[in-house]
Parts: C-alpha cells; structure tokens; sequence
C-alpha cells in the first residue's frame, strides 16, 4: 500500500518536475553555456569582463541606486501599512489584504503603460493639474518615474511578506511586554521589530531582485532614455543578437539573486516570510 502511494505521489509530481527542467533548469543551463562560450563555442571570461565597460558599469550603479531607493521607499511606506492590517479583524483585513492582491492580477505591462498614460505631459494627472491652475508634473522619462513605477508595481511584494509575519506574534507577548513597564516605542524596538525582521528580508529580497533586473519599467516610464543593466540586457539578446554577451551580463546579475537567496535563508530558515 506504501509503495502505492509513492508511485502515486510521484506521478503527481511529474508536472512540477517536468515545468521545473523546460522553464528553469534548461533556461539556466543556456545562459551558462552562451555567457561562458563565445561564438566559436570555445571557453571565455570576457562575456563577464564585459560588465566592466564605462557604459556597463555605469547601467549596473544606476539600477543599484535606483533599486534601493524603490526598496528604501517600499519598506517605509509597507512597515507601517502591515503594522495597521495586522491590528485589524480577521475579515477587515482580509479584505484590505485581497485589495493589495487584485493589482497583481492585473498584467505587470498594463499596469506601468497605465502610469505612462497619467505621467506623460499630455496625461491625465497634468490635464487636472492644468485645470486647477497648477504647475504640470514633469516627471515622465526621468529617474523619478523609474522609482515610482517600481514602487507601485513592487510593493505588494513588500507589504505580503511584513503583514505574514506580524499576523503571526502572539499577542500575549506584546501584553507581556507592556504589562513589565514597556511603552509602545521600547516595544517596537525590542519585540515586534525583531520578530518581523524575517518578513521584511523577505520583502527586501522579493522588492530588490526585480526593481534591479527590470527592463520594462525604465523602457516604458524613462522613455528609453535611461539606461539600467535590465535595458543593457534585453539590447543584447534583441538588437545586437548577442546572446553570449548578454548572457555573460545576466550571470552578473546572477550574484545578486544568490545573495538575496542566502539573505533569505539565513535570516527566514522557518519560512515565515513566505507570502503564500
């Protein structure tokens, strides 16, 4: 019967394993093979080397920097916003919860050509500014924009992971805290911060990673004229057909990824970040 019920399982299994290999491990292998080869197939560094150019290095600190200025501005605006959902009813904040969620529902292209729409001179936002007699917006095709529609595309990820590990403090711990002579500030810092770093290096990681290797926003909101390591990429597989030197690139972004997996698993080993 036991072994039935394996067989079972792993016929089950067989789905994940065989969407795991087409849409992971092979993609992977390829970007490994194209960034460590060049085009006669023979062994070569340079593909990597390539990260060092001016123009390069220039792309990867600007999408560093505007990276962790959308990670700043989404963990400052999602803390406080977990803390209120996590003190509210079950029902309430589910609600608000799923409200959170729908956005993401939505495809991630629409969502940033709908900020293009209200930010461009002729958009929405400047068309009632223009109404009201106030100054237009001019933040279209600048770094500004860039942040903002990282911001809003990638604050859920934020939002999720903090509110998951709030939910879960036993309350009777912070009516400890409190009942030993604690106010609300020394009970911030000393129990529910502490706790919920798990949630929030989640949420760093979950915000980070994508604000860095994104292509679409910058294209879409910086008007191609602002160039981030994403952009840089995406040239080198479609315009330049370059596919060694492109994947060379993505194994320099690659770091970042394993960084932040190795953040996560030091800091959330129970999982108590996951957002789902």
């Amino acid at each position: 019967m036991r072994n039935k019920t394996r067989k079972f399982k792993r016929l089950l299994a067989g789905p994940y394993l065989f969407w795991s290999v087409s849409f992971i491990i092979i993609p992977l292998l390829m970007i490994f093979y194209y960034g460590l080869t060049d085009k006669d197939g023979a062994f070569t560094l340079l593909n990597i080397a390539n990260i060092t150019t001016p123009e390069n290095l220039k792309a990867l600190g600007l999408a560093l920097l505007l990276s962790f200025v959308s990670t700043v501005v989404c963990l400052l605006l999602a803390y406080p916003l977990a803390m209120i959902l996590s003190n509210l009813g079950v029902n309430q904040s589910s609600f608000i919860v799923l409200i959170f969620i729908l956005p993401m529902w939505m495809n991630f292209l629409l969502r940033t050509l709908a900020w293009q729409n209200l930010l461009e001179k002729n958009g929405v936002i400047n068309v009632i500014l223009d109404f009201l007699n106030l100054p237009a917006l001019e933040i279209i095709n600048t770094p500004y924009a860039i942040v903002l529609g990282m911001v809003y595309n990638f604050l859920p990820f934020m939002v999720l992971p903090i509110y998951n590990v709030l939910a879960k403090i036993d309350k009777d711990v912070i009516a400890a805290a409190r009942d030993l002579g604690a106010n609300n500030v020394q009970t911030f810092l000393r129990i529910i911060l502490p706790l919920s770093v798990p949630g929030i290096i989640s949420g760093i990681t979950m915000v980070f990673v994508p604000a860095l290797t994104t292509f679409v926003i910058s294209d879409l909101l910086g008007g191609s004229k602002i160039l981030l390591i994403g952009n840089v990429i995406e040239q080198e597989f479609k315009q330049g057909s370059n596919w060694h030197v492109g994947s060379g690139l993505s194994l320099v972004l690659m770091i970042f990824i394993i960084i932040s997996m190795a953040l996560i698993a030091k800091y959330d080993k129970d999982g108590e970040g996951t957002v789902f």
